[in-house]
């Protein structure tokens, strides 16, 4: 059993490996506080990471606030306009749900916010302080913080219920790894 386990182990580490050093689907967000690197899923949300792509070509996150930050909840951001409203040019993408046995909302795990319908996402995403099974299958999960988890938490947080920040942190730039 043991010696099966660490073959599985042995055969499995080079596919996480490739994932994990993919270039086209790895994020670099820059915080005041630190580099977070972002892997992206394309595997779960094709649509979703396409479009955080086409957007961070675009320079469109870079000095975009967190709006919305809530202690053991989420960091939101990604609205042009800093209120909690806003989304870029392009049309909405539709919901690519992953069933909650595939992917859950762990620490770390980037969502793509949305209105009231599943199918409104735009530009506005959220990275997870803590755990939610509450969102598992009812958000798009766009990808992972794998590194600078760090730096995420120390973006200031929001006040009341809606956790709407005043004079809230940026993302500084925001880039693909490929384009580096």
């Amino acid at each position: 059993m043991f010696r099966r386990t660490i073959l599985a182990t042995a055969l499995a580490a080079p596919a996480l490996a490739q994932r994990a050093a993919d270039p086209q689907n790895t994020l670099l967000m820059q915080l005041k506080d630190g580099l977070v690197t972002i892997q992206m899923r394309p595997d779960l949300a094709p649509r979703h990471v396409e479009r955080i792509k086409v957007l961070t070509r675009r320079g469109f996150y870079n000095n975009i606030v967190f709006h919305r930050v809530i202690e053991g909840f989420m960091a939101q951001g990604g609205d042009p306009t800093g209120t909690g409203t806003g989304g870029s040019d392009l049309p909405n993408v539709a919901a690519e749900f992953s069933p909650p046995n595939v992917a859950r909302f762990l620490r770390g795990t980037c969502g793509m916010a949305r209105a009231q319908s599943p199918d409104s996402a735009n530009s506005q995403f959220f990275i997870m302080f803590a755990p939610q099974p509450g969102l598992d299958g009812q958000y798009t999960i766009w990808g992972q913080v794998v590194a600078g988890m760090e730096a995420v938490d120390r973006i200031k947080r929001g006040s009341g219920q809606s956790g709407l920040v005043s004079g809230p942190d940026r993302i500084q730039t925001m880039r693909i790894a490929a384009d580096s």
